[in-house]
């Protein structure tokens, strides 16, 4: 994620500019982003009505791991799209995908989530291949731009996203039945959420403590490179943990180390001068929630008070709802020339999706409160996608307000 620089320039976007049509296609992050969106407001939702039996949607996953594969392979992978073209782009001074491919690319992504809730009306197989392309085209796109520029130190990326293809291959196999069918389907995704983690653990490195100092002008904030190179290296190791010995007490053991790497590495990142910026806290906030949600999954190895379910939350809800919707709004804002300042309404946003958070996590450690958790986590985390849509929109599909391409 690069620097958004302000702009002293708050004009609104003019819906009516000639250029309004093509602006969609300028940049990775306007289709992904807003499709992101559109998807979080309402699929979970209709995931509620499908676990009820209220709707005649039925996909090949099991109800619950539909819910989690599509939360993992379609939202994240949409916002980390949207993410990576236009950081990419900026690394390396070349473009990634815009324009008709861009677009092209955003439908796939479209046509793959269609086809993963259709999936038991198409032959067997068709969702898997087409939702098994995604990550592949994306790879393309953003491996040109690192190649042609020699950018050797973002090759990363590429490794990550491949290992998310892999994992997402993974859950497709239990369906298909190529493994073992429940079991794979739900390791696919929990193993995808922790190479998500991964990836957000090295981005939120570069640019956490660099967007704070630089708000802030508060000379203490820092990063330190031994701590951010541990949380990584803890973190690889934990999942290949979860690959191989998901149960193992080594693990659990892994998720603790990990989850300590992580809460050390912020602590000179000044989480305490951000509280009057809603943009800076939700990212702090979300990073925090990555070593509750670790050290929710040791202490779920040992007792069955806490219930895993309340770390995979805490992963997800937590961490990957608020540092994605924090972001969103970030580069939205950047990249389209405007000042990084949020409205209220997207402060209730990130209001919400903490709470969100807080009772998804809480409300599976009582048994009288889980269907009710679900229930409030759902509607809340809609509605923070729902405001973002609101605010969002006009700025995703106008042009730049200072009339650069991008």
């Amino acid at each position: 994620m690069s620097t958004h620089r302000s702009l002293l320039r708050h004009d609104s976007p003019t819906l009516s500019d000639s250029r309004s049509s093509l602006a969609l296609g300028e940049k990775g992050f306007r289709p992904f982003f807003l499709l992101a969106a559109v998807f979080a407001a309402f699929v979970l939702p209709l995931w509620l009505l499908v676990l009820e039996n209220f709707t005649g949607l039925n996909a090949e996953f099991m109800h619950p791991y539909w819910h989690a594969h599509e939360m993992v392979f379609g939202f994240s992978v949409a916002v980390i799209t949207g993410f990576l073209l236009t950081a990419v782009g900026n690394w390396t001074q070349r473009e990634t995908v815009v324009g008709r491919p861009l677009l092209a690319l955003a439908a796939l992504w479209t046509l793959g989530r269609i086809a993963i809730a259709l999936s038991s009306f198409v032959p067997r197989g068709i969702a898997a291949v087409i939702d098994l392309a995604f990550i592949p085209a994306l790879m393309v796109g953003i491996g040109r731009a690192l190649a042609l520029a020699k950018n050797k130190r973002n090759y990363v990326m590429l490794v990550v996203l491949f290992a998310l293809w892999l994992s997402n291959l993974a859950a497709h196999a239990g369906v298909l039945g190529i493994a073992g069918m429940s079991e794979w389907q739900r390791r696919g995704s929990i193993v995808g959420i922790d190479i998500v983690i991964l990836l957000i653990l090295v981005i939120s490195a570069r640019v956490i403590p660099m967007f704070t100092r630089n708000a802030t002008r508060e000379a203490s904030i820092r990063s330190w490179p031994r701590f951010n190179m541990a949380s990584a290296i803890s973190m690889v190791m934990f999942t290949i943990c979860d690959i191989a010995i998901p149960t193992h007490h080594i693990t659990a053991a892994f998720a603790a180390l990990t989850g300590v790497a992580v809460a050390a590495r912020t602590i000179p990142w000044g989480t305490r001068h951000t509280t009057r910026d809603p943009l800076l806290w939700v990212l702090h906030v979300g990073s925090w929630w990555i070593p509750v949600g670790l050290f929710l999954r040791t202490i779920s190895s040992f007792t069955s008070t806490v219930p895993s379910a309340s770390s995979t939350h805490a992963l997800t809800v937590g961490a990957i709802g608020l540092l994605t919707l924090g972001m969103m709004a970030r580069v939205a804002l950047g990249h389209s020339g405007r000042m990084l300042a949020v409205s209220q309404p997207t402060t209730v946003a990130f209001v919400a999706l903490t709470v969100a958070g807080l009772v998804r996590v809480i409300g599976p450690l009582f048994e009288s409160m889980y269907t009710a958790s679900i229930v409030v986590a759902g509607v809340l985390w809609s509605l923070a996608f729902v405001l973002y849509l609101v605010v969002y929109l006009p700025i995703l599909i106008a042009p730049r307000v200072d009339g650069r391409p991008g």
